[in-house]
């Protein structure tokens, strides 16, 4: 499927692997719509990128405010891409020395990363399946994001790497349930990657996180996870996979 001309929804796309994808995007041609709940940033960013950019607020737990973005992408044109990169983390063990895992905070990472991605994922799909196939049968293509902790989850993640487990899960099957229809789903699982999040550390820990990576022996940028989300969208052959991106990183206990 071709970027130029499109119209692209990126939820989580004010900051981190959702900013790079959507700065992406835009300079390949598509016509972006920044979905976000940091209203300052994402308005931030749609104004910086300037002519076929826009902002809409959305918690991805919201029916209505996700729905009300994936309109605002489709009034220029048909919604053909969906990205979904928004996320909590949390760290706690399943029993510690304060007792139990807190179980209100487990289901709140479940509903903001596997439930708000689904969310997210039937409403784009929903939209794309109104959508005039292109000359290859295309009709629109859903990519979430999940992580490495879906496969290699760490001591204390165990609400983190089940939450993107589900994502890792849903995906073949939300495939094969749109395949029918032209629609495409891909889910990238990122490894360490130099976003926000890691950002707070300090600069000697970030640097023995990256050089724990196999190659290259750095965290990953937000770019080159952009640049995969570009090459899903081109090549019609990926469908209903979970692609590592992680340079061979394979995470310890700990």
């Amino acid at each position: 499927m071709r970027i130029e001309g499109t119209n692209a929804l990126v939820v989580g796309g004010a900051s981190g692997l959702g900013e790079a994808t959507a700065r992406r995007l835009h300079r390949e041609g598509a016509r972006v719509t920044i979905a976000d709940l940091n209203v300052e940033r994402g308005s931030a960013l749609a104004a910086e990128l300037g002519e076929g950019a826009a902002f809409a607020a959305a918690n991805v737990l919201e029916a209505e405010q996700v729905e009300a973005a994936v309109a605002a992408a489709a009034e220029a044109g048909a919604l053909r891409v969906s990205v979904c990169c928004a996320g909590i983390g949390w760290a706690e063990r399943t029993v510690s020395k304060r007792g139990p895992h807190d179980l209100e905070i487990f289901a709140n990472v479940i509903k903001v990363n596997l439930i708000g991605t689904f969310n997210v994922l039937r409403l784009a799909a929903a939209a794309m399946v109104a959508n005039e196939p292109d000359e290859g049968g295309e009709r629109g293509v859903c990519l979430n994001t999940a992580s490495i902790a879906a496969y290699d989850g760490q001591i204390g993640q165990v609400a983190y790497s089940a939450s993107k487990g589900g994502i890792v899960g849903l995906t073949l099957p939300a495939a094969r349930d749109l395949a029918g229809r032209g629609v495409r789903v891909m889910t990238i699982a990122p490894g360490l990657f130099d976003t926000p999040l890691l950002a707070a550390l300090p600069a000697d820990q970030r640097q023995a996180l990256g050089a724990g990576i196999p190659f290259p022996s750095r965290l990953g940028l937000p770019a080159e996870y952009a640049d995969l989300v570009a090459a899903i969208v081109a090549n019609p052959m990926l469908n209903g996979e979970t692609i590592r991106l992680d340079g061979a990183l394979r995470m310890p206990p700990r």
